[in-house]
């Protein structure tokens, strides 16, 4: 079997041993072939690929971003290609494509797919708001940053008596916002789930001053947004992949708080940080559990289909699931949060 592998969309921890570990089940144990597309769809569509074998995969497990590269892709061009599935196909040459990739790389994927394509996808996201399956590598590693990063924040905040404002990512879910600002001791968490009170959170930094905590934490989503006529916000413009481009959350909050309390807030915008460096053992161990259950569905010919984590076992789940609806935070989980405070 000749199996094609792409890495799409945002980078996360953990892509890295997706690809080692397809390389390594289907070259070693199955005698396939596995040929890699440069720069996801775009490599795909260009005919850019190299060959992978056992010696292009050693000592990238535990190696951040992707040795193939990653691209955004028009969705015009992929409608293309999917008009003329069949041509693509043979002239590739290929049994099987394993893309790796998230909400948008998925939804590729199922195009493909129904264009005749033998697809199976792998999940990915550092946000963890694919519904159909129960995790995602790459989140892990990052809650462990922006928890980390809370962690030595606290310190320089008590010492100047500020105001922390850490804005994470999470653009229409807020789980890292949720589990980081849980694990790291966050005095207020914002989510794109449910607008924020301006004036509840003011209250809850003036009321900590006045017990003698004289510093605060706040970590908030990307994605998240204040009650209306709250605060003075404003919505980001569309771009071209169909994403929105948030105007910093981070920044104007931090503003806001210190024009109310009178009190010195500062913004820290993690950003890509948080995709960036050395995957966690879990964010390892998962990827590469995906990376061997896709090989296995391919020679099964099990397409259409994506790997998806349900308790501990690895499991088959149908793309066209994958991005029917993002799996956000239930108010259940909040209601968690909120008792902590």
């Amino acid at each position: 079997m000749r199996i094609g592998v792409l890495t799409a969309g945002g980078d996360c921890p953990g892509l890295n041993a997706v690809i080692r570990s397809v390389v390594h089940r289907a070259v070693a144990d199955r005698g396939d072939e596995v040929i890699g597309f440069e720069d996801g769809y775009k490599g795909l569509l260009d005919g850019r690929y190299r060959e992978l074998d056992l010696n292009s995969v050693g000592g990238i497990l535990a190696r951040g971003g992707t040795i193939l590269g990653s691209a955004r892709l028009e969705r015009g061009r992929l409608a293309e290609a999917c008009a003329g599935g069949e041509e693509l196909l043979g002239r590739l040459g290929i049994d099987a494509l394993i893309p790796i990739g998230g909400e948008g790389t998925l939804t590729a994927a199922n195009m493909l797919s129904q264009a005749g394509l033998p697809v199976v996808g792998v999940p990915k996201t550092i946000d963890n708001d694919i519904s159909a399956t129960d995790r995602t590598f790459g989140f892990d590693t990052a809650v462990g940053v922006a928890t980390e990063a809370m962690d030595r924040l606290k310190t320089t905040a008590e010492s100047h008596q500020r105001v922390m404002v850490v804005e994470v990512m999470g653009r229409h879910a807020g789980w890292i916002a949720l589990e980081a600002g849980m694990a790291g001791g966050a005095h207020g968490i914002c989510l794109p789930e449910r607008p924020f009170q301006v004036d509840a959170l003011s209250k809850m930094v003036e009321e900590r001053f006045a017990r003698g905590k004289k510093f605060a934490v706040i970590c908030v989503a990307e994605g998240a947004r204040p009650a209306e006529g709250t605060m003075a916000y404003e919505k980001g413009v569309i771009d071209q992949y169909g994403h929105e481009r948030f105007t910093g959350i981070g920044n104007r909050l931090a503003r806001e708080l210190e024009d109310r309390l009178g009190k010195e807030a500062r913004p820290v915008i993690l950003g890509h940080v948080q995709r960036g460096g050395t995957p966690t053992a879990y964010d390892r161990v998962l990827a590469t559990r995906f990376g061997w259950h896709a090989v296995e569905a391919a020679h099964r010919g099990d397409f259409g289909m994506m790997t998806a984590l349900r308790g501990t076992d690895i499991v088959m789940e149908p793309l066209a699931d994958a991005t029917r609806e993002l799996k956000t935070v239930p108010q259940a989980r909040m209601d968690e949060t909120e008792a902590v405070f």
